[in-house]
């Protein structure tokens, strides 16, 4: 059976990702790889083994471009309001909270908020599926 381990996305400048995903997530570095061209970063927090690798291609300046391949990635909490009041505290700038409905059920309560690349993230209240 496959087990995922990390996603990996490629970010401009390592110390002001590193401390979006501390301040937002809790993710701290798990292990720093330097490379002659580039370098990873692998950050994880205690709840879960899944880690998000950052890559810093060293000769990089532009900003990438997403694209319109790359949907989000998504973190799981137990009080989403509580978490979308501390994201805005903390000047990250969360999107409205929308609750997800079919047929009258509840579904999921979200919100997204984007890391200072421009990736999506999207934050979930635990709940049905997304446990």
């Amino acid at each position: 059976m496959a087990k995922a381990i990390h996603s990996m996305i490629r970010v401009l400048n390592e110390a002001r990702s590193v401390d979006f995903y501390k301040q937002a997530f809790g993710l701290d570095v798990a292990e720093r790889l330097d490379f002659d061209s580039f370098t990873l970063i692998y950050l994880r927090n205690q709840d879960a083994d899944f880690e998000l690798e950052l890559t810093v291609n060293k000769d990089r300046s532009e900003p990438y471009d997403l694209g319109d391949g790359y949907g989000h990635i998504a973190f799981v909490v137990d009080d989403l309001d509580a978490e979308h009041s501390r994201f805005q505290a903390a000047g990250l700038e969360p999107r409205k909270i929308v609750e997800f409905e079919r047929d009258g059920t509840l579904l999921a309560r979200f919100f997204f908020v984007a890391d200072p690349d421009g990736y999506q993230i999207e934050v979930l209240q635990r709940h049905g599926r997304y446990k």
